[in-house]
């Protein structure tokens, strides 16, 4: 049995039967089985409809699912409800995906040997598809693995994190109640590391879909069957530049957004903040006086703003990392300070050295550092550094160092006056070098969940 507790308390919320290697195989075998029969696939129609009623399913359950996200994934209330109404909204929009899911003519008759013939593309489901997912989204990640897999036809078969089922079970028995046969959706709960790599590796799977540590997921791609698609989720430590053209008054609350949301568990969350030397000062004390105003409390309360990382062993790790870049030179400018299990008063980190591991590595936890500048180009370069990269952003009113900044950033997308963190479900997402593989958002994970059949038809 796996026990599920409260990330805040470690309180008990549940205990929950682990899947074996025997029902793995059974689950595999299921999978095939169905998609094995071309006849028995759904329709297009018929996948739109059970997603639009999964979608009225999960709004009527919405305060259900958004303080579960709350308790075992440790959210605050009211991120939790944003991530449910995300949640929904991303099954409307697999549904919707399908309208443009189109194949195209190819032409013919630009040769001799090509005349008489007529030739098109067709798009069909790549296969089945294994989903392991991540904590700190339990239910809107599931929904960018699971809601694709289901609108382009393919069984799924999706393990959550150990920390944080039950907000996949409750969306996966949706699936069912909306109409999906059991079959084309499945959990696989287990918290035996070899057997998660046995479903990833299985050659019966085609596409491989992963978020979570660089290091396992690298390693399941290097073993995953000859021919399976992978795509990888992982994360960095994500930049922001701060202008001297910036208006100050205006950023502080996004990037301290940016920085905090969900205690820094986000894999684009600000990490690094670059601040031209002109304002340095100004900008440090306002973005210290707004981090110690955060509420740090329990997340099912609706006024918390920074709740518990997901682990004790967490939040030892991050506090170590924090007393590491004091003893290494940086100036500890608030926070910090372990407040039970899993929570720590969040912190800012005054000029770390380039080799601390907050300057070097993602810290996963509600601590920011930042760093004084010069010139701009001085900035990306230490922003462009490391062997990771994902979202980046700019903080500035002068429209050529912004662009400047656009254009030099060694990342996949970059905002300019909006945090690092900020995503809709409907943009690409993906991580460049270390940090990802493939493209993420709910469109782009459709795509490549189906391959394109060409079909040619000669007028002879």
């Amino acid at each position: 049995m796996l026990k599920v507790v409260q990330a805040y308390d470690r309180a008990l919320i549940a205990e929950i039967e682990t899947d074996d290697a025997g029902a793995l195989e059974r689950k595999l075998e299921a999978a095939v089985r169905v998609f094995a029969d071309r006849t028995g696939w759904l329709q297009p129609h018929e996948r739109i409809a059970i997603l639009r009623r999964l979608a009225g399913l999960m709004e009527a359950r919405r305060d259900h699912l958004a303080l579960q996200i709350a308790r075992e994934g440790g959210k605050p209330l009211p991120d939790a409800i944003v991530e449910t109404t995300r949640a929904i909204d991303g099954v409307h929009n697999a549904a919707d995906e399908l309208r443009n899911l189109v194949g195209r003519e190819i032409p013919m008759g630009l040769s001799a040997a090509s005349e008489g013939r007529w030739a098109f593309t067709t798009k069909e489901p790549v296969g089945v598809v294994a989903a392991i997912s991540a904590f700190n989204h339990p239910l809107n990640l599931i929904v960018h693995q699971v809601a694709p897999a289901i609108a382009a036809g393919c069984p799924v078969i999706v393990k959550p994190a150990i920390t944080t089922p039950l907000s996949c079970l409750d969306f996966v028995a949706m699936a069912h109640e909306a109409g999906l046969p059991g079959a084309w959706c499945q959990t696989f709960i287990t918290d035996d590391n070899q057997l998660a790599e046995k479903l990833a590796t299985d050659p019966r799977i085609a596409f491989l879909s992963f978020i979570g540590s660089a290091k396992v997921g690298w390693a399941l791609r290097s073993k995953a069957a000859p021919g399976t698609r992978v795509a990888l989720e992982h994360g960095g430590a994500a930049s922001a530049i701060v202008d001297r053209s910036a208006d100050i008054a205006k950023i502080i609350e996004p990037i301290v957004k940016g920085g905090f949301y969900h205690a820094g568990q986000v894999c684009v969350s600000t990490q690094r903040i670059f601040v031209h030397a002109d304002i340095a000062e100004d900008f440090t004390q306002r973005l210290v006086a707004r981090v110690e105003s955060l509420r740090t409390a329990d997340p099912v309360l609706h006024d918390t703003e920074v709740g518990p990382l997901i682990l004790p062993r967490e939040a030892e790790r991050v506090s170590e990392w924090t007393r590491e870049a004091v003893s290494g030179g940086a100036r500890l400018a608030t926070g910090g300070e372990r407040l039970s299990e899993t929570t720590l008063r969040p912190a800012v980190l005054l000029d770390p050295a380039d080799d601390a591991k907050i300057s070097t590595q993602e810290v996963f936890g509600p601590v920011v550092a930042v760093y004084r500048y010069d010139r701009l180009d001085e900035a990306i370069a230490r922003a462009n550094s490391l062997p990771t990269a994902f979202q980046a952003s700019i903080f500035a009113q002068d429209i050529d160092v912004a662009m400047h900044a656009a254009n030099h950033f060694d990342a996949s997308a970059v905002m300019i006056n909006d945090p690092t963190a900020f995503r809709t479900d409907w943009m690409p997402f993906a991580g460049r070098k270390q940090s990802g593989y493939g493209t993420g958002g709910i469109p782009f994970t459709l795509r490549d969940m189906t391959h394109e059949k060409m079909i040619l038809m000669h007028k002879g």
